[in-house]
């Protein structure tokens, strides 16, 4: 068995910048918690299967993105993923993130991904967020903040990836697949 999960990624100036943001947090307070994954907003916990499974997943999310793309051009929803603000609180740093209609397609996702070797049901995310910071020294709080709101612009342009990954047991991650989320 191994653990796959389903993240929503983000690409462009607002991905760069929050990679600019980890690498220099890393080297001025050491690493948190955040720095073990890459930026990412997670929509699925990590479930157990067999590698072989993959393709059902994949295919459960074409079907669904299909599905939702499909209703898109009739009644003109869109799969935005919206930065609402930067939060800072003790112990966690983050981009608070608003998609409802991201939330419903993988809902969808997980209805139809339906693989005979899964042994328990896929747990969905109701807090999207983007993870800046955590895990981190208390005494680092201030410091961490004033990079942050120096590094990043929630305002900075922004497209998202959906994604689905596969970490192993040595913590080595592979994308199996990514879909743009527009």
């Amino acid at each position: 068995m191994t653990s796959l999960i389903l993240y929503a990624c983000p690409v462009g100036p607002l991905a760069a910048q929050i990679e600019d943001y980890l690498h220099k947090s890393q080297q001025a307070c050491g690493p948190n918690a955040a720095h073990a994954y890459m930026p990412h907003c997670t929509l699925t916990g990590f479930f157990k299967d067999e590698a072989s499974a993959v393709p059902y997943y994949a295919q459960a999310i074409e079907t669904a993105l299909h599905h939702h793309r499909s209703q898109r051009a009739n009644l003109d929803i869109n799969l935005p993923i919206t930065v609402t603000d930067m939060v800072f609180r003790d112990g966690w740093h983050g981009l608070a993130l608003r998609a409802e209609a991201l939330k419903h397609l993988v809902t969808t996702v997980a209805a139809l991904a339906n693989s005979p070797t899964r042994q328990e049901n896929l747990r969905l995310k109701d807090w999207l967020h983007l993870s800046l910071a955590y895990d981190f020294n208390p005494s680092d709080q201030r410091k961490l903040q004033q990079l942050a709101s120096q590094l990043i612009d929630i305002a900075a342009p922004v497209m998202w990836e959906l994604r689905l990954y596969e970490r192993d047991t040595a913590g080595q991650w592979t994308c199996h697949h990514r879909w743009a989320l527009q």
